[in-house]
């Protein structure tokens, strides 16, 4: 019970959804396309007059579409208020004034409020949408069914912008969760990757200290160990506070690298046959970068072995480079079919959030003839300082 009364105060702090600042190009083509409909049912109608105060007002009211993201409430308020006042003129008169039908343009405003206003404006907004629109109904005296379609129209508007919001929300969300098991997963191959650094700079302390005595050559060559063991260290721990992580613990096993590539070429798994090719020069990548090649790799084989229809073959190629190291994995599938990846395509968004964290980039999409392929590209030590 207690969620229920802090429901209207969580509603009321609710934040605006992302939206465009000021009217675009579409806006301005939409407003366009309603003035010549509008204008054209003026002259097609006999009923309707250059001067009826239907046609006025229904053109006077177009311009608030250009605002419906930026000003839910204010035009909705505008656009409500005015019908309300034309439902009022017609009462205190006493003519009928034909309605326009273009004026069914009015539902992207309700539809706006739900899907871009925040939460005190959807609030107020509704009050006053459902006051206004039940005078102008009531006030018509039209039939049951009519007011009750009128009302499930608006109540449809402003539902179908909900339901838009929320989705993208939930999208957004786990778009986040994704890259944020992503970042903790490459830290902990950083937190790997600086102990084992750590363990070789202790080592060299002791071997150096051990013969400082008898061999100072010997002493001075560890010194100059430590030096660039702490040098790759201190880039690799400033890069590692960029990333977010839990309170987890490391993991002991040792991180699979370049030379673990082989592995993913298990026959025993089935599906299409797997060969990698990888450069003989690997020996002196980073250990976060091999790391992160294999992962890459991982992904881009589970994705082919998933969604490529009628594939014989997955071809996995690592190229190592004075400066940089690049993955290539293509398969022969069916582009005749759709290729759908991880869900909403998180899988990609993953391989590029990492590929990113450490300094490169990632990229997939269909062959000329046959087949999809995934490039990563990533800087041979891994992220500069």
């Amino acid at each position: 019970m207690s969620h229920l009364r802090d429901l209207p105060r969580f509603l009321w702090f609710e934040p605006r959804a992302p939206y465009r600042l000021g009217p675009g190009k579409r806006d301005g083509l939409l407003l366009a396309v309603l003035l010549a409909i509008g204008l054209l049912e003026g002259a097609a109608r006999p009923e309707l007059s250059w001067s009826s105060a239907s046609l006025i007002v229904g053109v006077a009211l177009m311009p608030t579409v250009l605002w419906r993201r930026s000003r839910p409430l204010l035009m909705v308020s505008i656009a409500f208020g005015a019908m309300a006042a034309l439902s009022l003129a017609r009462l205190v008169t006493g003519h009928q004034l034909p309605p326009l039908h273009t004026g069914i343009f009015l539902l992207l405003l309700p539809y706006a409020l739900f899907r871009w206003g925040a939460g005190r404006e959807v609030m107020v907004g509704s009050l006053v949408i459902l006051a206004f629109a039940s005078f102008g109904l009531l006030s018509e005296q039209e039939k049951v069914s009519d007011i009750i379609g009128g009302f499930a129209l608006l109540l449809t508007a402003m539902a179908l912008g909900a339901a838009l919001r929320y989705r993208d929300r939930a999208r957004s969300h786990e778009l986040e969760q994704v890259k944020l098991r992503e970042r903790e997963e490459l830290a902990r191959d950083l937190h790997d990757t600086v102990a084992h650094h750590v363990s070789a700079i202790a080592v060299r302390a002791q071997a150096g200290l051990a013969t400082l005595s008898t061999h100072p050559a010997a002493a001075a060559d560890a010194l100059r160990v430590i030096e660039a063991e702490a040098s790759r260290t201190l880039t690799e721990m400033r890069a590692m506070v960029r990333f977010l992580r839990r309170a987890e613990s490391a993991q002991l096993a040792p991180n699979p690298g370049i030379a673990d590539l082989e592995r993913l070429a298990n026959p025993s798994a089935g599906g299409p046959e797997i060969d990698v090719d990888v450069s003989e020069d690997t020996g002196q990548l980073s250990p976060a970068v091999s790391a992160a090649i294999y992962r890459l790799a991982q992904e881009s084989i589970t994705n082919a072995r998933r969604h490529a229809r009628h594939a014989t073959r997955i071809q996995v190629e690592v190229t190592v480079h004075e400066t940089w190291v690049r993955l290539r994995v293509t398969d022969d599938g069916d582009l005749a079919h759709p290729r759908r990846s991880a869900p909403a395509g998180y899988g990609l968004v993953g391989m590029t959030e990492r590929a990113q964290q450490l300094g490169g980039t990632c990229q997939a999409g269909p062959n000329p003839e046959r087949g999809w392929t995934v490039t990563a590209v990533l800087p041979r030590n891994g992220p500069t300082p």
